[in-house]
């Protein structure tokens, strides 16, 4: 019988990385290009609707901020309209807001930040009830190979989030308030805050995309 080759060792893993804000960001990565780009600025003083800063942090198991992710946005305009071919609703089409963009963590702090505005709700699938207003978020950094398809919905749209058709999926309402962002208002700005938890007892609610 063959005998397994002892001189031959399991080669060392290391996960994908790091070349995130390089290729997606660059000029966070002090690169000089596309310098004029702001990603996380999906709105412009001409998009209609409410005009709000979301702002968190990506927390660790051990209850850390990741300083290197970076969170792409994708949400529908304030009359609940994606800006998108497949979005056939008959409903404005604000051509000033694009409804996609990316947010970097700060080096230093991990606060990650965009600008927008609220968005409207849009049609649930297969007939199912409209949906509250949300942002679709997804998530990548060093150690996250896969990347990681959450929600944000707003803790003021209590009457739409209660019968939103995903949020009542989740089965454990305590579990629910992980996908909730709280409204505070910071020198005449409108702030969301959203904090999410990889793991842990508060760990946020990942979908299967």
């Amino acid at each position: 019988m063959p005998q397994p080759l002892a001189y031959l060792e399991e080669t060392a893993s290391q996960t994908a990385g790091p070349y995130l804000h390089i290729g997606m960001y660059p000029s966070v990565a002090g690169l000089n290009l596309r310098t004029q780009e702001k990603p996380n600025v999906l709105a412009s003083a001409a998009t209609e609707g409410e005009h709000i800063r979301v702002e968190g942090t990506v927390i660790d198991g051990a209850g850390a901020p990741l300083r290197d992710v970076l969170i792409e946005i994708w949400q529908a305009n304030a009359h609940g309209r994606y800006n998108h071919p497949a979005d056939t609703q008959d409903k404005p089409l604000d051509e000033s807001f694009r409804g996609w963009g990316r947010a970097v963590a700060d080096f230093e702090t991990g606060l990650w930040w965009i600008e927008t505005i609220k968005p409207g709700r849009v049609p649930g699938r297969h007939g199912h009830k409209a949906m509250a207003p949300h942002l679709n978020l997804w998530i990548v950094a060093r150690g996250i190979n896969i990347g990681l398809h959450t929600r944000m919905y707003f803790a003021d749209e209590v009457a739409a989030n209660a019968e939103d058709p995903v949020l009542r999926l989740i089965e454990h309402g305590e579990r629910r308030k992980t996908l909730i962002a709280q409204r505070a208002t910071r020198d005449g700005e409108v702030v969301y805050r959203f904090d999410i938890h990889l793991q842990g007892d508060d760990e946020t609610v990942f979908f299967d995309v």
